[in-house]
């Protein structure tokens, strides 16, 4: 026989070829129309390395220069935990850590059913809740509070993060002060700016602005994460039909171009600095004009910015557990699992995302934990069938012999604990289901959400790291 020992479930969306069709496009957009870069610090290195610039910021990228780039970018990024050296997970090859959105406006309180601002209380619950589910690996802050100083919240979101969680952080920054404060918050916890590279806690998520434009702020952002070896996705968020051409070829070709011409930037700027290949492609919805999340079109957009990732052989950002109904029901459900499935068997890094609702506008705690439950159900699905001598149980199979029963074998007691077991789907028949209260998987999850905010405590940081957060607040 010639198989492999392992059968595993995936898919494949490109040819090595169609990779090299979407590759050669994208030299040609930048070699030919380039892109708008509005940061002074970024054009000079730009010049040096031999870029043309006209018309005061109009930058057209030779191709070497751009290939020169993907060969720096290491293949890997290491994402740890707070309190340790260890890596918490490694974002390369077909490996899939899965995370949280961040800054919705509007939560639904798991409490009181209430839709409503967000408020800096919630946030807190959020992260707790986060940190208590085992198959969320990393925190990002979820909503802006309202009752907090509106002008600067990425910087306190950062705060109750770092010390509500033991879990990696992705955050959002404002500009480059927020970026300055953030990351020595971390360097504070991890010891050190050295000790943070060496054992990076956190990644930040900037956006490019597309159509092919590199803002100053968003600039100043890569630069910064570049030269403090920080890891960084900077992401664009092409809209077919609007910022981008209305076809998915369009979208991943100019998305490609701006994750390609930022690469260039943040290379130039610390060569081997660690950068996460990441595109948001969606589509202007024309009967409602909202960029959509429940689409088929943004499913295979998300797993070919996966295959691009690792046609240039780095780690990608991915989506999963978002979608376009305003609270948790059967539309939410079919989002989650499809989208979750999607990102296991295409093998996106780092995907964000889970418990965004409204297209991004809401955020449900019961997304969450059924994302939790789901994410466990597909990671089983995903490790396929093995067909080792132990798993073909031949032996045992003649020992028992026809018309025997495996249930007080020493085989079925080694290996039941295999086969995977929810916490939330019922599998009771309805009698126990009616005496156990009846309950809907909406009910069930709520439930649970709330006893976790209530009663789960994540490791506390040392006093003296309250403090140096307290005081780099302070000064920010």
């Amino acid at each position: 026989m010639s198989f492999s020992v392992q059968a595993v479930p995936g898919f494949r969306l490109f040819s090595t070829e169609q990779c090299e069709a979407v590759h050669h496009a994208t030299l040609d957009i930048l070699r030919r129309t380039g892109t708008r870069v509005y940061h002074p610090e970024a054009r000079e290195l730009l010049k040096d390395a031999g870029c043309l610039i006209s018309d005061h910021t109009l930058v057209r990228y030779p191709p070497s220069l751009v290939e020169w780039a993907i060969k720096q970018a290491p293949s890997t990024i290491a994402l740890c935990e707070r309190d340790s050296r260890r890596a918490a997970f490694n974002l390369e090859s077909m490996k899939v850590a899965f995370g949280t959105g961040s800054d919705c406006r509007n939560y639904i309180d798991p409490r009181t059913g209430d839709y409503r601002l967000f408020k800096a209380a919630d946030v807190l619950d959020c992260i707790r809740l986060v940190d208590a589910c085992r198959e969320i690996d990393f925190c990002m802050s979820m909503g802006i509070p309202s009752d907090v100083d509106a002008i600067k919240p990425y910087a306190y979101q950062f705060s109750l993060m770092l010390q509500n969680t033991t879990k990696p952080i992705v955050f959002i920054a404002d500009d480059l002060a927020d970026c300055k404060s953030i990351v020595a918050m971390a360097a504070a916890a991890a010891g050190g700016e050295k000790e943070l590279e060496l054992a990076p806690t956190l990644l930040c998520y900037s956006q490019v602005t597309t159509p092919l434009i590199h803002n100053e702020e968003s600039t100043d952002k890569l630069l910064y994460m570049a030269e403090k070896a920080v890891p960084v996705v900077h992401q664009p968020s092409p809209m077919m039909g609007g910022t981008a051409p209305m076809s998915m070829a369009g979208g991943l070709v100019i998305g490609n171009a701006e994750v390609l011409s930022s690469l260039v930037i943040h290379q130039l700027k610390r060569e081997k600095a660690p950068f996460l290949y990441g595109g948001g492609q969606h589509h202007i919805d024309m009967q409602t004009t909202i960029s959509v999340y429940s689409a088929p079109e943004f499913d295979l957009e998300r797993i070919a910015v996966a295959e691009m990732a690792r046609y240039y052989n780095l780690p990608s950002w991915g989506y999963a557990g978002c979608t376009d109904s305003c609270v948790f029901d059967e539309h939410a459900a079919a989002d989650a699992s499809l989208s979750v499935m999607a990102a296991l068997l295409s093998g996106q890094n780092l995907v964000h995302d889970i418990g965004y609702m409204e297209a991004g506008l809401t955020f449900g705690v019961e997304m969450v934990l059924f994302c939790d439950e789901i994410i466990s159900r597909m990671k089983a699905f995903s490790r396929g069938i093995s067909f080792d001598p132990e798993a073909m149980a031949l032996d045992l199979i003649d020992e028992v012999g026809p018309g025997g029963a495996f249930l007080a074998t020493d085989h079925t007691f080694k290996h039941f604990r295999d086969f995977w077991q929810p916490r939330f789907f019922n599998r009771k028949r309805r009698d126990d289901w009616v005496r156990e209260g009846k309950k809907s998987m909406a009910q069930k999850l709520k439930e649970k959400a709330v006893e976790i905010m209530e009663t789960h405590r994540p490791a506390e940081p040392p006093e003296k790291l309250r403090e140096e957060i307290a005081y780099i607040l302070s000064q920010h």
